[in-house]
């Protein structure tokens, strides 16, 4: 058997509370729930249970101490065509070598990562025809907004699961603390 997988931070559900009010506006968004929320830092793909195996026990190797951050912003992938809409993380250096040692552990298991950039990045919806105008509307809305500032103590291994005309199911599948 084999799962599609990612590491991330999740997000504490009283900012996830927060977030939801301010999703709107944008005919043709697919509004991500709450429970969907998280901070990917790196994506996988999918893989057997032997490699995920090996990619758990990598994570596992991880020490970055844990660290605050917020979300702050917005933005939009997609440029003439936007595809998804995104809040963007105010961190810094703690999460940028928290990544880069989530894609190092992918490599070290054996798995052909991703060339990306790191954007750091809280995806709020998928765009289908969405206009432009009504894009640049929402970001100008929330350019300004920022989050209360909260800890990241833990990041997840999560497993996606297509449930058909819904957003994927994510399931934890390891967590990692953050340690000093």
């Amino acid at each position: 058997m084999s799962l599609r997988v990612f590491a991330a931070l999740p997000i504490p559900e009283e900012i996830a509370m927060r977030v939801t009010p301010l999703l709107k506006g944008v005919p043709g968004a697919k509004w991500r729930p709450e429970e969907n929320f998280h901070i990917t830092l790196a994506f996988y793909g999918e893989w057997s249970e032997d490699v995920i195996a090996e990619l758990d026990h990598e994570l596992s190797l991880i020490r970055v101490a844990p660290f605050e951050l917020r979300l702050k912003g917005t933005g939009h992938f997609g440029k003439a065509s936007p595809s998804q809409l995104w809040l963007g993380v105010d961190a810094g250096e703690p999460l940028e070598r928290l990544a880069r040692q989530c894609h190092k552990a992918g490599t070290r298991a054996g798995m052909e990562m991703e060339r990306r950039n790191f954007v750091p990045h809280l995806t709020v919806a998928y765009l289908n025809m969405a206009e432009i105008q009504r894009v640049q509307k929402f970001q100008e809305r929330l350019n300004l907004w920022t989050s209360e500032t909260f800890l990241a103590d833990r990041f997840h291994l999560y497993s996606s699961h297509a449930r058909g005309r819904g957003p994927n199911a994510y399931e934890i599948e390891a967590e990692y603390p953050l340690l000093y």
